[in-house]
């Protein structure tokens, strides 16, 4: 038996599925593979529970630790007695990396790494939506950012993959694949002809016209490019929920972070998307406490909220990441930063309510998942308990709870 255990993002999932089948290939048995996450220093400390728990339950296993954790930080986990093997991201997806001779540690240089292939992942277990991987790695230095340096830099998936690899996961019967990449929108730029995002987007729908519904993970709403628009415009496959980098609502903040964008910037894109498509919903990461962040400043971050109509937050206390810049400026008391992210988490649950509450009534189309939850086109999670099989249901909605939406078939 093999188990993954993943933490962190969309991209983390889809490799996890990846190791998986490297792992079968390689004829591993009776291991637990841990998939890490660096974005904070509680992703870290959650790994490191997780192992020492799978080891006292299961104490003849063997244990993998991999992800971006373990290549920015491998000693930290080949300290622990626990583990019995170390890989970093340029080796996880290796079959080799697996036989049972393999070196306990096997963490190189991820910034060598120039190019990223395909990983033809064809199965997920227990989902059924699947993630297609496009983009790996970043360019950007974001003062509090340790992901660079546990990706390396970006790198893009050619094209004619891409399209291969949707074809064989619809005909393997998933109706939503959603496209995954750490720095999605930058997609293409080291490819030949320099292809875009929108672009590819266009393509698959084209190329692939048995698939129902394509769906983005997080994006940088400032690297929008023209192909991108006309597909949020004119392709309904394209569905409209939109989780956006957005980070803070402050432009002394923003700066600070070296972001790319200010809160203009976010606000514009929701109204332009909102006006082209008036169903769409958005998500966006937040970080609270950020270094030097006054009351104000927070405030700004709170409003921006209710300015843009994000209902989909994904909020992150400030975690100070050795060797960042953001570790080194004058940093907030803990408890200041904890108190921010509960407000904004209450603001972005207040925010979620409304959202849902403003679809009562309507008729939407559910992916179904598991025990009778579904999501509808712009990702509000809907509680449909009905016979059938069929990935896609149509529903009315009836009512609405804080945290999904009540239907029945339509």
């Amino acid at each position: 038996m093999i188990d993954v255990v993943t933490f962190g993002c969309r991209l983390n999932a889809y490799e996890s599925e990846g190791m998986r089948a490297r792992a079968r290939e390689a004829g591993l048995e009776n291991a637990i593979v841990f998939n890490t996450c660096a974005v904070t220093a509680e992703a870290v400390r959650q790994s490191r529970q997780a192992i020492r728990r799978a080891r006292r339950e299961r104490p003849d296993a063997r244990i993998i630790v991999t992800g971006c954790a373990a290549q920015t930080e491998p000693d930290t986990y080949a300290r622990m007695d626990e583990v019995d093997q170390v890989l970093g991201n340029g080796e996880k997806l290796d079959w080799r990396s697996f036989l049972g001779d393999a070196e306990r540690v096997r963490v190189n240089d991820i910034f060598a790494v120039k190019t990223l292939a395909p990983q033809f992942v064809d199965s997920f277990e227990g989902r059924t939506r699947a993630f297609l991987q496009v983009q790996n790695g970043c360019d950007h230095r974001c003062t509090f950012c340790i992901i660079p340096f546990g990706r390396g830099n970006a790198r893009s998936v050619p094209m004619g993959a891409v399209v291969d690899e949707a074809r064989r996961l619809t005909e393997k019967g998933f109706a939503e694949i959603v496209l995954t990449g750490v720095d999605l929108t930058s997609y293409g730029a080291d490819l030949p002809g320099k292809p875009s995002l929108g672009g590819l987007v266009r393509k698959i729908l084209k190329l692939v016209p048995e698939l129902a519904r394509l769906r983005l993970s997080s994006i940088d709403s400032i690297e929008a490019d023209k192909d991108l628009w006309r597909a949020i415009a004119a392709e309904e496959r394209l569905m409209p929920h939109f989780h956006l980098s957005a980070q803070s609502g402050d432009d002394m903040i923003l700066k600070r972070m070296k972001r790319r964008h200010g809160r203009a910037d976010t606000i514009e894109f929701c109204g332009r998307v909102r006006r082209l498509r008036p169903a769409a919903a958005f998500g966006a990461d937040l970080i609270a406490g950020f270094p030097t962040e006054s009351e104000a400043m927070f405030e700004n971050t709170l409003k921006l909220v209710d300015d843009a109509g994000l209902s989909f937050l994904h909020v992150f206390p400030f975690s100070p990441r050795k060797g960042t810049p953001a570790a080194r400026m004058p940093q907030l008391a803990r408890q200041a930063v904890k108190e921010r992210a509960a407000r904004l988490r209450a603001r972005g649950d207040a925010s979620l309510g409304a959202h849902l509450a403003r679809l009562a009534g309507t008729t939407q189309t559910l992916l179904m998942e598991k025990d009778g939850m579904g999501r509808t086109p712009c990702f509000a999670q809907a509680l449909c308990v009905a016979p059938g099989s069929e990935p896609l249901r149509r529903v009315r909605v009836t009512g609405a709870s804080a945290t999904h939406l009540i239907a029945e078939p339509a």
